[in-house]
């Protein structure tokens, strides 16, 4: 069923196995949010990062993630980099380098994920 996200509805439970519990502790200290479709089934996992930053994480219909490094100020978002077509072998690694928001560069690409 497609929705307003343009992505899969998934399990995050499922989701934060894929990427590790310790990836997810290094990542934001252990927090995460779901964000739900108006049937209440979870359409994003969003990990805050600190100073602005979070780590957004959609599932595609072809059964790929998108990682996006995101940065909030004044209720404003603004992409920072955006990786398509993860596979669920490189989650883990995809999520922790977009969280290194300091040093590491992620994806130069600054096109809006709709």
């Amino acid at each position: 069923m497609k929705n307003q996200y343009q992505c899969r509805v998934f399990n995050p439970k499922e989701l934060l196995n894929q990427i590790g519990m310790m990836n997810v502790f290094a990542i934001s200290g252990g927090r995460w949010t779901a964000i739900t479709n108006e049937e209440g089934e979870c359409v994003e996992v969003i990990l805050p990062v600190g100073k602005g930053y979070r780590v957004a994480i959609t599932l595609g219909f072809n059964d790929t993630y998108t990682v996006r490094r995101e940065f909030i100020r004044g209720g404003k978002v603004f992409y920072k980099g955006v990786q398509r077509d993860v596979y669920c072998e490189q989650i883990g690694e995809v999520a922790y380098k977009a969280s290194c928001f300091v040093n590491v560069s992620f994806a130069t690409s600054t096109e809006k994920f709709l």
